[in-house]
């Protein structure tokens, strides 16, 4: 687990977490629970039932999934599903979608981060990397599944090395103004944004940080070629 993924996951519970009532029981599912470096396990709230799912027995994993496109969960019995690091690694997770906002109840929300840029790195696959409309995309995806989620935000974290796309979803868009705040809100490093009612991508850059990095150091060469 990098740094900015579990900054990011840290922010999401800071940000939504109070909407739910922590005297209840508020059942949260990480997908892809492995502890790798680290876990969302450890910015998960305490108050909350945390459990771990993931495709092989390992630390942090509570329950192995034998069926990688099948939760062993009740419809609508969840109130929130993370994921990070894990999308990238699955090679139908559009069907991973759809089969989370099933187990969600209907005002249940999903945080997913997966890399838009990054090395070629298996567990046991490496299909995917996302951009900053495969949020919205996903949302099309599910509306034309009949189902009726929303994107409450997303964007594209501002350095590190997996330059990770960041996406908070809810299940049902009727209860999308239970929750006010965003994590952009706060968070001065990102670009291409994205917030529920905004018509504008937020920090745009249409150039991606790995060209920008590139473009530096052509200069940086170019210069010393002059030089010498």
């Amino acid at each position: 687990m990098h740094p900015t993924a579990m900054n990011n996951a840290n922010l999401f519970f800071d940000v939504y977490s109070k909407n739910f009532d922590s005297a209840g029981k508020v059942k949260v599912v990480e997908i892809g629970s492995q502890d790798v470096n680290g876990s969302l396990r450890q910015v998960c709230p305490t108050v909350f039932e945390y459990i771990g799912v993931d495709f092989q027995k390992a630390v942090g994993v509570d329950i192995v999934l034998d069926d990688p496109y099948r939760l062993p969960f009740e419809s609508q019995s969840v109130d929130m599903v993370i994921s990070s690091s894990c999308f990238e690694h699955s090679e139908m997770f559009w069907l991973v979608f759809l089969e989370i906002l099933r187990v969600l109840k209907p005002k249940g929300l999903f945080y997913l981060n997966a890399p838009s840029a990054g090395s070629f790195h298996r567990y046991p696959v490496d299909c995917w990397r996302f951009y900053p409309d495969s949020g919205k995309a996903l949302v099309t995806w599910a509306r034309r599944s009949g189902l009726n989620a929303e994107l409450l935000e997303s964007f594209i974290q501002k350095g590190g090395g997996w330059q990770d796309f960041v996406a908070v979803f809810i299940k049902d868009a009727a209860h999308a103004s239970l929750y006010r705040d965003r994590i952009v809100d706060s968070k001065k490093d990102f670009e291409n944004g994205q917030v529920l009612g905004g018509g504008t991508l937020l920090n745009l850059n249409d150039v991606s940080q790995n060209d920008k990095k590139l473009s530096v150091i052509n200069q940086i060469i170019n210069e010393q070629i002059i030089i010498n």
